[in-house]
């Protein structure tokens, strides 16, 4: 199976060389030339399986210069070992007659990034390998609070790799934040960026096209890639757990092989759901994909208009891993639905560079109707929402799973359709003890990692035992920049 570039489709690359260089030399994205279909039977093979068995036989379709053993191999690195609190890996409970969570925050990190990022680096390290690639590869990523703390664990001391996360500066929870900056290893580096997730992300792309920045990183034994969703090995890790969670339901005899489930994400950045596409592409059978954002509901306004404008307001929340204005993997979702109309992307995302907004054609805005369906929450509702879930079915949620909870519940009343729905839910509530705490009524919430255990003794629910280590860590990290000083911090960090 080939990858190609979304702005050029006649740049092919094996899956070892997308995952190597993470973002095409022309700033786009490679994805699958073909998508892979499940066989008739693949659903009832996978549905007595391990996650880890579950991850290979998904992963092995795409993955053609990657062996069987191999993905294994990785598969029981990244999922096994004890790095994940609940041996299913990523359970689904249910939370009433027909509504499911599928929680994705059990791993070392508790966020759903640790799903694809205790992935990643076997893939990444194994493709240079396959390519013989001698440099150092410098992984730049940007976050929006919990790519960046999951990253830098499953990079930490990784042979012949150097991670450098940025995030955005008063943009990311008081536990996210202090998760980065005590991050061990010793190839690896954190810094804060004066403006929001925005600013983080278009630095870092800026520097992927830094031709001279290239040359530079060369001549030094280094070159870029990314372990940001832009990378087609941070997505396709995600796909497996979309049909996991319907294995699951056919194993706990819930579903029927066959029977329509909706899905209901929160996601700012798009790649998240963008998974759950491809699975119902794959032929898992998704009825909806809800897409649900906070007040920073650009994702939202384009689902439901065509128009995809980020010359709006935007605003801090309290589920700050989707204040995000410019979600780049919607470029990979626009390559599908136009059919892989390269020039058609390029000038979606030039326009989209030059004025900040665009506006997809008519086939493609039918599409997006078909498939999605569309919301938003605020913060009062969202905290709502988790008092209500405590108080009716004493179940603790973050405030980003609180978003898509309320989305699918406006979904629902307006559509009348009673599918069975799984909410994708996306980070431990004991990272955002004091929106949690505040919404439980809570008045004064303590400082620092003393809101852990506030939660705790609360609730009767342990914090997870990474958070709860926080407390012993030393904060090694304390750099800032602007958007403008990121390239040097880059080569600070190499030299």
């Amino acid at each position: 199976m080939y990858y190609v570039s979304t702005r050029n489709k006649g740049d092919r690359r094996t899956a070892s060389e997308a995952i190597e260089k993470g973002l095409a030399v022309d700033g786009g994205l490679m994805t699958p030339e073909v998508l892979p279909k499940l066989s008739h039977n693949a659903l009832d093979t996978m549905r007595d399986m391990s996650y880890q068995q579950r991850a290979v036989y998904v992963m092995n379709a795409y993955l053609d210069d990657f062996t069987s053993s191999e993905l294994t191999a990785y598969a029981a690195k990244a999922y096994g070992g004890g790095k994940f609190d609940v041996k299913e890996v990523a359970p689904v409970r249910q939370v009433d007659s027909n509504t499911y969570c599928l929680e994705l925050w059990h791993g070392p990190t508790c966020a759903f990034k640790d799903m694809a990022l205790q992935m990643l680096p076997h893939l990444l390290t194994a493709s240079l390998k396959k390519n013989q690639e001698t440099k150092t590869v410098c992984i730049l990523v940007a976050t929006s609070g919990d790519t960046g703390k999951a990253a830098l664990e499953g990079f930490r001391d990784v042979d012949k790799t150097r991670i450098l996360v940025f995030y955005p500066k008063d943009g990311v929870s008081a536990i996210q934040e202090l998760q980065m900056n005590t991050q061990e290893g010793e190839n690896v580096g954190v810094c804060s960026v004066v403006g929001n997730f925005d600013d983080a992300q278009t630095g870092v792309k800026k520097l992927f096209s830094d031709a001279s920045l290239r040359e530079l990183l060369e001549n030094m034994g280094f070159f870029l890639s990314s372990a940001n969703s832009i990378n087609w090995g941070r997505v396709l890790p995600q796909i497996v757990y979309y049909i996991s969670a319907y294995c699951d339901l056919m194993r706990e005899e819930k579903i029927q092989k066959g029977d329509p489930v909706n899905v209901c994400v929160p996601t700012g950045n798009f790649g998240n759901i963008l998974a759950a596409y491809y699975a119902k592409e794959m032929g898992v059978p998704i009825k909806k994909l809800i897409c649900a954002s906070n007040s920073n509901n650009v994702l939202t306004d384009f689902l439901k208009t065509g128009i995809y404008d980020r010359n709006r307001t935007f605003y801090n929340t309290m589920s700050p891993s989707m204040d995000i204005l410019i979600s780049s993997n919607l470029e990979r979702m626009l390559f599908a639905l136009s059919g892989h109309d390269d020039a058609q992307v390029r000038e979606y995302m030039a326009q989209l560079n030059e004025t900040g907004r665009y506006e997809v054609s008519k086939s493609i805005k039918d599409q997006l109707g078909k498939l999605f369906a569309s919301g938003y929450c605020d913060d009062a509702q969202t905290q709502k929402v988790i008092g209500a879930m405590w108080k009716g079915h004493h179940y603790l949620i973050d405030p980003h799973t609180a978003v898509a909870f309320d989305v699918l519940d406006q979904y629902r009343k307006e559509s009348g359709d009673t599918t069975p729905a799984i909410v994708v839910s996306t980070a431990s509530p004991f990272k955002f003890c004091d929106n949690v705490l505040g919404a439980l009524g809570v008045s004064h919430v303590v400082e620092g990692t003393g809101a852990l255990d506030q939660l705790s003794k609360l609730t009767g629910i342990s914090a997870p035992a990474p958070l709860a280590g926080l407390k012993e860590k030393r904060v090694r990290f304390h750099q800032s920049v602007t958007k403008e000083h990121m390239k040097e911090q880059v080569l600070e960090m190499l030299l």
